[in-house]
């Protein structure tokens, strides 16, 4: 059974970091200094590992103004989409948004992932931003 665990040391924060790089950065050609930003220490960072301790999924909860949390990050491994992975990871950081008392979730999805988070309760507020002129962006979001 794959459990979703919260990155607790500089370690693991590296892991997700790559997973990250590989998942959402180097398909366009991106830097991996893209992947990550100053609010690691202050955010949360959920992510799913496999037996070999190979991290298969990610996704990370910021606290932004107004008691408002924004999830970033999302990622899977090729190889575990449509497996369930990503939905875990959302429960998980929508669970720790309810402890924080946050009051509703935003997130910039790609377009090829509204569907996902639409199934997950999220709804799009505004179009918002083509990503290095390639990948459309969505604003979504969910009252806690």
């Amino acid at each position: 059974m794959l459990e979703v665990k919260q990155a607790s040391t500089a370690k693991e924060i590296e892991a997700i970091i790559d997973l990250r790089d590989k998942i959402l950065r180097q398909p366009w050609g991106q830097p991996k200094e893209t992947a990550t930003d100053n609010l690691e220490e202050t955010s949360i960072n959920a992510y799913i590992i496999d037996e070999t301790k190979t991290i298969l999924a990610c996704g990370r909860l910021q606290e932004n103004e107004n008691k408002i949390g924004q999830i970033r990050f999302m990622a899977v491994d090729n190889s575990q989409q449509g497996k369930g992975l990503g939905k875990k990871i959302v429960i998980f950081l929508e669970s720790k948004a309810i402890e924080l008392q946050l009051k509703k979730i935003e997130l910039q999805a790609r377009e090829n992932a509204v569907e996902f988070y639409k199934s997950m309760g999220y709804t799009i507020k505004e179009k918002s931003f083509l990503l290095w002129g390639q990948i459309q962006h969505y604003l979504m979001e969910k009252s806690l």
